[in-house]
């Protein structure tokens, strides 16, 4: 994390006090709590709020760092996309949900740091199958990029399991733990936490409803209440019922530049595109009504439906899952490298207390 931290400050990367007061208020309403009421419930959870602060600023600012420093450089061709649909490897497949612990090794490893990292990792996998919990250890010392989330990897596909270990993860029973598993990377232990069967899309002409739709988004922060965002948008919408073009109102207010440089405009929505909330209400309008403002994860909106249509999207949705897939399956193995290299360059200095 530290390494990560320091790139991203070479780059003159930051998270402003505004971008954090954002992210904590959405984490807050995902627990269904107000800012107040949450900040009370970690301080009597034991965790100061100060400290909360500053590491949901180092996520943030880790994330940003991983996405420029990998995820944005990583292509994924319509040959590639070709090849995974032709060669099936996103349709009747069972999915898995893993566990994982990496005891890593560096690039220069002698043999004697290899023979006691092999002992580390052996005397974890005893005590795990001895009964030890396998998401505390992997918390404490697991290497992995998912130690903090317990080692949980996530739902995968065969083809989204790194290569390294993909053989001995899909020959799991649900809830065996492999044996150590040697890899490029380290020393690996896995468990199979569940499995479940395929998902892909499928042809045969799926038709879903569309829906084509803009809005204003007004963002809640120490500065701006709930109370005052919703003020400010019935205003609005009071505007917009008299005859003013959303879409004016939109260049002019709206906080989700992506879409006021466009009028507002949300393009033709698929299910599933936006967050729950803000497709319920959208769902509930009919072409040319205007909601009344109402509140996502992202901030208070109005929002008005244009126009719905039917269309058929398996081809399109059997391609984008195709490159999500493909996508997600190359920024761990760059990930992993991007970090392995990180740590074989950096100069760690370790100083005894007097």
């Amino acid at each position: 994390e530290r390494l990560q931290i320091q790139v991203g400050e070479r780059l003159g990367m930051t998270v402003s006090d505004d971008e954090l007061n954002q992210a904590i208020a959405s984490i807050a309403r995902r627990n269904k709590l107000g800012l107040a009421e949450f900040r009370d419930t970690l301080e009597r959870d034991g965790y100061p709020f100060p400290e909360f602060r500053e590491n949901i600023r180092k996520e943030m600012l880790i994330a940003r760092v991983r996405q420029r420093q990998v995820t944005n450089r990583i292509r994924v061709r319509d040959r590639e996309i070709d090849n995974f649909l032709n060669s099936a490897q996103g349709v009747g497949q069972a999915e898995y949900r893993l566990s994982h612990i990496l005891i890593a090794l560096g690039s220069e490893a002698d043999a004697a740091e290899i023979q006691a990292r092999e002992q580390q990792a052996q005397s974890l996998l005893e005590d795990i199958k001895g009964g030890e919990d396998f998401a505390r250890l992997a918390a404490l010392v697991s290497d992995g990029n998912s130690a903090s989330a317990g080692g949980d990897l996530g739902w995968r596909k065969a083809i989204d399991i790194p290569a390294e270990f993909r053989d001995a993860a899909t020959a799991l029973s649900v809830g065996e733990v492999s044996e150590l598993i040697r890899g490029p990377q380290g020393f690996h232990i896995l468990r199979l936490r569940d499995r479940r069967g395929a998902g892909a899309t499928t042809g045969g002409g799926e038709q879903v409803t569309q829906t084509k739709a803009q809005h204003i988004l007004v963002r809640t922060n120490e500065i701006v209440s709930d109370a005052d965002a919703r003020n400010r948008l019935e205003q609005l919408r009071e505007r917009i019922i008299q005859g003013t073009p959303i879409g004016d109102l939109a260049r002019a207010h709206s906080e989700d530049r992506g879409s006021a440089i466009r009028d507002g405009d949300l393009g033709w929505v698929n299910p599933g595109d936006v967050v729950p909330e803000f497709e319920a209400v959208m769902n509930s309008l009919e072409p040319g009504e205007v909601s009344e403002p109402f509140e996502s994860s992202f901030g208070w909106h109005v929002v008005q439906v244009e126009a719905r249509r039917q269309y058929d999207n398996s081809d399109q949705a059997s391609r984008s899952q195709a490159r999500d897939a493909i996508l997600k399956r190359k920024n761990d193995e760059e990930l992993r490298t991007w970090l392995g290299q990180l740590r074989d360059e950096a100069f760690v200095e370790y100083r005894l207390d007097e």
